[in-house]
C-alpha cells in the first residue's frame, strides 16, 4: 500500500512547517517533508517536492498564493489545504503542536 505524500510549507521553513514535519513524522501511512516559500527559506520548496507531494498543507492564505503565483502549471491536480496557523510560534511549541494536531490531523488519516 502507498503511502500519502504530503508536504508541509511555511514562509522559510524554521518554524511551522518543519515542526509539522516532525509531529507527522512518524505517522502510519504518510510520508512528510517541509519547505519554505520565501526566499531566504531554511529549504526553500523545490519543484521536485511538489511533484512528488499528494497534498500540500500551507500556514497561511498568503502562503498558497505565493505558491499559485509560482507553481500554477504544477497544482494543477494537487490539493493545497490552508491551515491558518500564524507565525506566532517557536519551533516544537506546544501550543503550535496541539494546532496542527487539530487541524492537519484528520487531513492524514
Amino acid at each position: 500500500m502507498s503511502k500519502l505524500r504530503v508536504l508541509f510549507l511555511c514562509s522559510r521553513n524554521r518554524l511551522r512547517s518543519p515542526t509539522a514535519e516532525q509531529v507527522f513524522r512518524g505517522w502510519p501511512g504518510i510520508e512528510v517533508d517541509s519547505a519554505g516559500l520565501a526566499a531566504d527559506a531554511e529549504t526553500p520548496v523545490s519543484a521536485e517536492q511538489i511533484d512528488w507531494a499528494e497534498l500540500i498543507v500551507v500556514m497561511e492564505n498568503a502562503h498558497r498564493r505565493r505558491l499559485q503565483s509560482r507553481h500554477a502549471r504544477q497544482l494543477k491536480d494537487k490539493r493545497v489545504v490552508v491551515l491558518g496557523i500564524p507565525d506566532d510560534y517557536a519551533f516544537m511549541q506546544p501550543e503550535l503542536v496541539e494546532l496542527l494536531l487539530r487541524k492537519a490531523g484528520p487531513l492524514l488519516k
